[in-house]
């Protein structure tokens, strides 16, 4: 089980996160964006489609699953699997029950912490012969495909694809990618995103290859982000931080304050 801080300040950094971030497209890529009543849903004909929202406005009961039987309806046109971005603090209570009754299937949990750059944007070490980088182009990236092949043993063959876009700032969320390297090699990265009109930044990322971890690397990537957020005027620091991670955050100071579960569909046709 998973404890959030449910302090009053994880409370208004929480309502913050809701109020700004939540509530905007952000990236889109390209993608065809639509507002569907509260949703926000993005079609991508070349990969899963996506539903999100600050709230849902109150809807309940037969309106709300109409809601949702419309979303499944306009990607089961598509033949296009999509997620509904779930949050534990959504209401009504029992969105998660409506959703499985319409198919969906949740995915693994990551637990979304908030907290302010300043006390992050601090010098941290690096391990002797370890450097901190920030990639300038597709050679870099290429790079960090193969540590992230490495660590999660599948093809990452889109990954310079969209860590390129990230970088471009052609989107509304401009994105730098910062990586380690020892004796020419990544042997880490990550990247952070900068959430236009907001406040707020999103870190991303944060493989490491196995032999250098527990070595302070993972914590150098987050202070050298929080620095450039620092230096952009950004206030808070979001993460949708896995179970590796969280512990790591939480020491740092930033404050769980919400699971957020991605809710799949998929057309039977994708099995």
């Amino acid at each position: 089980m998973i404890e959030l801080d449910t302090s009053a300040e994880a409370l208004r950094l929480r309502a913050e996160y809701d109020r700004q971030v939540r509530g905007r497209a952000g990236n889109t890529f390209g993608r065809p964006v639509e507002r569907v009543g509260p949703l926000i849903r993005k079609t991508d004909v070349n990969g899963p489609g996506f539903v999100m929202y600050r709230d849902l406005g109150g809807l309940d009961g037969a309106e709300l699953d109409e809601l949702i039987a419309d979303q499944v309806r306009h990607f089961a046109a598509l033949g296009q699997p999509f997620e509904w971005k779930w949050h534990s603090h959504d209401l009504p209570a029992d969105l998660p029950d409506r959703l499985r009754a319409h198919g969906f299937v949740p995915d693994e949990d990551e637990t979304v912490h908030v907290g302010p750059v300043a006390p992050l944007a601090v010098d941290a070490p690096v391990p002797d012969g370890v450097v901190v980088r920030e990639a300038t182009g597709r050679p870099d990236l290429e790079r960090i495909r193969v540590m992230e092949e490495a660590v999660w043993g599948f093809d990452h063959g889109w990954l310079p694809d969209a860590l390129e876009r990230e970088m471009s700032g052609a989107d509304s969320d401009p994105g730098v990618v910062v990586y380690a390297e020892a004796g020419g090699e990544v042997v880490s990265a990550s990247w952070i995103r900068f959430h236009t009109g907001t406040e707020f930044a999103s870190l991303w990322g944060g493989s490491t290859l196995e032999k250098w971890r527990g070595r302070g690397i993972y914590r150098a990537l987050v202070a050298y982000r929080a620095r450039l957020a620092a230096a952009r005027g950004v206030r808070y620091l979001q993460v949708d931080a896995s179970p590796d991670s969280r512990p790591i955050l939480t020491r740092l100071g930033l404050r769980p304050v919400a699971v957020t579960v991605p809710y799949m569909w998929r057309p039977a046709s994708a099995g």
